[in-house]
Formats: C-alpha cells, structure tokens, sequence
C-alpha cells in the first residue's frame, strides 16, 4: 500500500465539477432556439419563448409533486409532457422525451471535458470500491460519463434521478453505502461542493475532502 492510500475500503465521488467539467446554460434562450428547431423535425412545434416558459413551470410543478425537501424530477417526463401537447403528428411520447431531454442537454452545454487530476485519483483508488453519487439525470449523465470512460471504472453510479431527492438529502448517501455495503466511517466522499460532497457525508458518518484538497493531498 502506497503511503498516499487513504485509509478507507470504499471511495465515493461527486461527478460534476469533480470528474467531469461542464459549464451549461438552460436559461438562455439559443439553447431553446436549438431545441424548438430540432423538435420540428420530430413532429413537435412549439416556440423557442413558450419551450423555455413550458420547461421551467413544468420542472417547478413536478419538483413540487414529490414533497421532498430537496427534490429532483426526471426531465425526460417533463419533456415527454410537453411533446405529447404540442405534437403536429403521432409520436412515440415515451422515445422522444428522452431523446428531447439529451437534444437539451447537447443544446445547453458551453463546456464539457475531463478533469484529468480526479482521473489520476481514480487510478490512485483502483483497488478500493468506488462509486458516485450526483446531483444529475441519469438521461444524459450516463452517456456523458459513458464518454469519457468514467461510467464502466466505477462500481456503480447514482445518480439523483433515480431516487427523487438529491443532495444533500443524508438518504442519498446512504443508499450508497448500501450498495458497497460498507459502513459510513470506512468510505470517503470526495467533491466539489462543501455542503453537498463534504458536510453531508460526514453528517452521516463519512471521511469526506473537497476535490482540491483531494487533489493536493493525494497529489495528483
């Protein structure tokens, strides 16, 4: 054992500004111009104004729905709602929500790319259990993380769609130590937001660095 091994069995990382940089903007409007463009084709006609109006209302409504404190929705049925009302022809509602959820995503991202320090961490904790937990829709994070090869290094991914709550919720946590079947003091969370990847894991009973503190400590 390397004398820079942390002293843990289970390493868990944030994905977004920890592993993957990405910089989006879903509110401006050329994102939506993109999207209403798209959607044309797919035999939906809605104005890039009303996309952007209809979108935020309906994540507002659904977020509303769950009644978590910290809630999360699936874009991809928010999306599917809006298809489905302003379709001109028959579609397949359940495929294109989906599909209008990654155009979305493609639509609003203005950076996006490894962060090849928190790579070099995951070669350094290859031999523990590893995992993430994000704060992102499994609809496109997946494929995102699929990209860069993050998605297949790691034992498994949560991501905060799946649940209906997010981060800092002290649940998601711990269905994350379920899955490595590990006990809290035994596995360090790593990321990039203190409230979510450093003091709620360790509320729950983690290790837990920001990724630059990581980075420096490990050093990578």
């Amino acid at each position: 054992m390397s004398r820079r091994d942390p002293p843990v069995a289970g390493v868990l990382f944030d994905c977004y500004g920890t592993l993957i940089d990405i910089l989006t903007d879903e509110r401006d409007i050329r994102t939506y111009r993109c999207l209403s463009r798209w959607l044309l084709y797919q035999g939906v006609r809605i104005a890039p104004e009303r996309l952007r109006a209809c979108y935020a209302g309906r994540v507002r409504e659904a977020a509303d729905r769950t009644g978590q404190r910290y809630p999360e929705v699936r874009v991809e049925e928010v999306f599917a709602g809006i298809c489905a009302e302003h379709s001109i022809w028959e579609i397949d509602v359940g495929w294109l929500g989906a599909e209008t959820a990654r155009a979305f995503r493609a639509a609003s991202i203005r950076r996006l790319g490894l962060i090849e320090e928190s790579r070099r961490l995951l070669d350094l904790f290859g031999t523990r259990k590893t995992g993430a937990v994000s704060n992102g829709q499994r609809v496109f994070s997946e494929q995102e993380m699929r990209a860069f090869g993050l998605y297949d290094r790691l034992d498994f991914v949560i991501f905060s769609s799946d649940l209906g709550y997010q981060k800092p919720d002290l649940r998601i946590y711990a269905a994350a130590l379920d899955r490595m079947d590990l006990q809290a003091p035994d596995v360090l969370f790593i990321g990039d937001n203190f409230k979510n990847d450093v003091d709620a894991p360790r509320e729950i009973g983690m290790q837990a660095l920001h990724i630059e503190e990581a980075w420096h400590r490990y050093g990578t």
